[in-house]
């Protein structure tokens, strides 16, 4: 099989780096600055207080083909405070402070759960569900230009699993002594990606790095080693990858300057959601995508084509109304795919042959087909969409 291949590296974005002291009190300073323009809206200005926040849709971004990922245009919100925007605004005023007084001061984390539960404590203010706090912090996020892990907040998703030919070197907290991790020696199992990675550093003889999108397959290919024969690193991202898993990755690429392919389902949420996601970021989240995307990713499989080359026909499922809908409004309205005719090509064969196809599906041919078969060819024919 094809031990290495050839991957198109478009130009890098910044890729940011470890929160340090002077990230979080730049923050500080531009909370501050947001309070200050709202008191002097009140006291100077004479007129109602305003917050302006970008607005976080498809619809407010572009891609960039040269830096690789999709970037936020110039439309803002402007947020008034009036009778009917008053709990709104005190919301926004109050994870403000809390975020200054309580997490930057302090150095201290929190997660969102615990941004919603700490909301009941304000009174007429508070969050009635944790959606709104989730949104709201995300409007913070981009109103700041810092991405939230920078303002003290973690994720709390999973981050994904590492196997294979990586030392990660991690850190002891207590001692700040460098804790050395072989994902190659984890027994049966891999190595669970933390909510913050910004601290970690990377030794690797693999030649490539292959993400996949569900556990079963991840753990097929970690139950026979085949990262071995592969010379490569398996990521699993369990479905629409987490930001811990994102940003990852993407360190993991540059410093290291290995390949990215990732392998998902065949079918409009796969290519549109997960890879698309990974690989140029969302319109939600076009604040952060320079620095929770992997511009270096390419797409492997499963394609619409892969289901008439591997004899798949009667392994594939008829594309459902969601289905559809996601793959016409992606033609229409995806900047990502409207940049690149391959994936125009793709879903439209999709929609023309009517189904999708999931990764298992190659099971057909045996159980071990995928890792024995298909992955070696398409790594033999380097025929990836971009």
């Amino acid at each position: 099989m094809a031990r290495s291949f050839r991957a198109s590296m478009p130009s890098r974005p910044a890729a940011g780096g470890e929160v340090t002291a002077a990230d979080r009190a730049e923050a500080a300073r531009r909370i501050v600055r947001v309070a200050a323009d709202v008191r002097d809206d009140i006291l100077r200005r004479g007129r109602r207080p305003q917050l302006r926040v970008p607005v976080r849709a498809l619809s407010n971004v572009r891609y960039d083909p040269k830096s690789g990922y999709l970037e936020m245009l110039g439309r803002m919100a402007t947020r008034t405070l009036s009778v009917t925007t008053v709990k709104t605004f005190a919301q926004t005023m109050r994870l403000l402070a809390t975020t200054k007084l309580d997490l930057l001061d302090r150095d201290d984390i929190a997660g969102k759960r615990e941004v919603y539960y700490n909301s009941k404590s304000w009174g007429e203010c508070r969050f009635d569900e944790q959606s709104e706090s989730d949104s709201l912090l995300d409007d913070i996020e981009a109103m700041l230009g810092v991405n939230r892990e920078v303002l003290g907040y973690i994720p709390e998703e999973r981050g994904g699993e590492v196997c294979g030919p990586l030392v990660v070197v991690d850190r002891d907290p207590g001692t700040g002594r460098p804790i050395r991790i072989d994902c190659t020696r984890l027994g049966t199992g891999a190595w669970s990606i933390p909510s913050r990675v910004e601290h970690l550093a990377f030794e690797t003889s693999a030649k490539w790095v292959l993400v996949v999108e569900t556990a079963s397959l991840f753990q097929r290919l970690v139950h026979h080693r085949w990262y071995e024969q592969a010379r490569c690193i398996l990521i699993s991202m369990s479905g629409v990858p987490t930001r811990a898993c994102r940003r990852f990755v993407r360190r993991l690429a540059d410093a290291t300057r290995l390949p990215v392919l990732a392998f998902t389902d065949g079918d409009p949420y796969g290519y549109c959601n997960i890879y698309r996601t990974l690989k140029c970021g969302s319109g939600q989240a076009a604040h952060i995508n320079r620095l929770f995307c992997v511009p270096q990713a390419r797409y492997l499989g499963v394609t619409p084509q892969d289901i008439l080359d591997y004899d798949l026909e009667d392994a594939t499922h008829p594309l459902e109304e969601a289905d559809v809908k996601r793959a016409r409004d992606a033609l229409k309205n995806d900047p990502f795919i409207r940049h690149h005719p391959p994936w125009q090509a793709a879903l439209n064969q999709m929609l023309d042959m009517g189904v999708r196809i999931e990764q298992q599906a190659f099971a057909k041919h045996g159980l071990n087909h995928v890792m024995d078969v298909y992955l070696p060819d398409k790594l033999q024919r380097q025929n990836f969409l971009p």
